[in-house]
C-alpha cells in the first residue's frame, strides 16, 4: 500500500530485529547445549562460549568504554570476563560507568550496536562483496547461484569475515542495563515532538521522515544479513547437539 511506502524502513526494520532475535538466541542455545555436551562441565562451557565469541564482545565493551570517554562519563571496572548471573542469563563482559544524565546514558547504552551495524555492514560491503552476490541472484538460474556462493566461499580469508561478521552482529545488540536510560530518553523526545505540533511546526518535522526510513531500511539490510550468517549455522549445530545427544544419552535442558 502506497501509504506505507514512507515507512517501508521502520517496517523492515521492525521485521527483521524481531526475526533476527529469534534466531540469535536459538543458535546461542544451540552452541551452548553442544559445548555443554562435550564437556560435561558449565564453567568450561561457558568458557569455550565466550571465547567464540571474544571479537563480538571486545567490541561491544569497547564501544561503551569509549563512548563514555567521549561524552565525559568516568569509567570504573571493564571485564571481558563472563559470568553467569543469578537470573540464569549469561553476562560476556561488562563496563562499569559513573551515573549520567539520560541522554548520555542512552548514547553509552546505543553505542555497541551502532558500532556493530557499521562493522557488520562494511564487512558485507567490502570483503564479503554481497551485492556482487545480489546481482547474480537476479539471473534466477540455479546453476549461477550454487556458483555464486561457491565464489563467496573462495574469496580471500572468506571464512575469517564470516567468522567476526558472526560474532559481532550477534554480540551487537544492547542489553538490559544498556537500555535502562532508553524509555525516559524516548518519552522526553516524544514529548518535544508532541509541543512541536502544537505550535505548529509539524511540517517542518515531515523533512525527516525520508532519512529516517532511509537509514532504518540500511540497518534492516544488516540485520537481514545477520540472519542469513545465523541461519548458515543453526542447522549444523543442531544436527551436532543431537548426534551428541544421541551418543552420550544425555539431555540438555
Amino acid at each position: 500500500m502506497s501509504w506505507l511506502q514512507p515507512y517501508s524502513g521502520l517496517i523492515l526494520f521492525i521485521l527483521s530485529l524481531l526475526v533476527f532475535l529469534v534466531v540469535q538466541r536459538r543458535l546461542h542455545r544451540e552452541i551452548q547445549g553442544v559445548f555443554l555436551l562435550l564437556t560435561r562441565s558449565p564453567a568450561l562451557a561457558l568458557g569455550l562460549f565466550a571465547l567464540l565469541f571474544f571479537p563480538g564482545v571486545l567490541i561491544h565493551e569497547t564501544s561503551h568504554w569509549i563512548t563514555a570517554k567521549l561524552v565525559g562519563v568516568r569509567t570504573g571496572k571493564f571485564s571481558l570476563i563472563p559470568q553467569l548471573q543469578p537470573d540464569g542469563t549469561l553476562r560476556l563482559g561488562y563496563v562499569e560507568a559513573a551515573p549520567a544524565d539520560v541522554f548520555r546514558e542512552t548514547l553509552i547504552g546505543a553505542a555497541p550496536f551502532i558500532s556493530g551495524v557499521l562493522t557488520v555492514g562494511w564487512i558485507a560491503v567490502f570483503p564479503l562483496d554481497v551485492f556482487r552476490f545480489g546481482q547474480i541472484q537476479t539471473g534466477v538460474r540455479l546453476n549461477e547461484l550454487w556458483g555464486g556462493l561457491a565464489d563467496m566461499g573462495k574469496m580471500p580469508d572468506f571464512w575469517l569475515w564470516f567468522y567476526l561478521a558472526f560474532t559481532i552482529s550477534s554480540t551487537m545488540l544492547p542489553s538490559a542495563s544498556d537500555r535502562r536510560a532508553w524509555l525516559p530518553s524516548t518519552l522526553i523526545i516524544g514529548i518535544i515532538l508532541i509541543i512541536f505540533l502544537i505550535a505548529g511546526v509539524g511540517e517542518w518535522l515531515l523533512v525527516l521522515v525520508d532519512p529516517i526510513n532511509r537509514v532504518l531500511g540500511a540497518v534492516a539490510l544488516v540485520f537481514g544479513f545477520s540472519l542469513v550468517l545465523h541461519l548458515f549455522l543453526i542447522l549444523p549445530f543442531w544436527l551436532l547437539r543431537k548426534l551428541l545427544s544421541k551418543a552420550t544419552g544425555l539431555e540438555v535442558i
